[in-house]
């Protein structure tokens, strides 16, 4: 089992945010976003990446959360900063799209007691300057005691650090 704690997220509040892939209409592609809120939606980025993103709004109300990085707990060896990543690191795929995050395939859950506090932080989003207002909006949700987290990226500063290489 491979699993980790959440440590960086981004809202979307679709479909009047043009970041939101909602902000282009109930398509196949976003039909799971107007669906009930607990579920998986997986796209394929860029050619090369899945991201997850976790459906919050009620049904027929687009709203969602990316997952950007996850501090792994068990069973992950791979890197999981940056949404890519994340999904490369637990074999997250379209084929989980659509699944319910509370069933017995791809869930979430309390962390686990002993985990350190949170220190929320809050930035703008990530690579959606195309959005014109609602890039500014400081969606981006981050765990600033995170060791996930050097100091560029806190800042909100290049999103990785040199030799790292763009997970999309």
């Amino acid at each position: 089992m491979r699993s980790g704690r959440i440590v960086e997220t981004e809202a979307y509040l679709g479909p009047r945010d043009l970041a939101a892939h909602s902000s282009r209409g109930r398509t196949a592609r976003t039909e799971v976003m107007y669906g009930p809120p607990g579920h998986a939606y997986v796209y394929f980025v860029y050619g090369f990446w899945n991201c997850l993103n976790v459906v919050t709004g009620a049904p027929g109300v687009p709203h969602a959360v990316l997952l950007r990085a996850l501090e792994p707990l068990a069973g992950v060896t791979e890197r999981t900063c940056g949404p890519g990543l994340l999904c490369r690191a637990l074999h997250i795929d379209r084929g989980l799209n659509g699944v319910d995050l509370a069933g017995e395939v791809l869930w979430l859950e309390p962390g686990p007691a002993r985990a350190p506090p949170l220190r929320i932080a809050r930035t703008p989003r990530i690579g959606v300057d195309y959005a014109g207002e609602w890039a500014r909006r400081p969606w981006r949700f981050f765990d600033r005691a995170s060791c996930m987290f050097p100091p560029l990226r806190r800042a909100g500063g290049p999103r990785h650090l040199p030799r790292r290489p763009h997970p999309g």
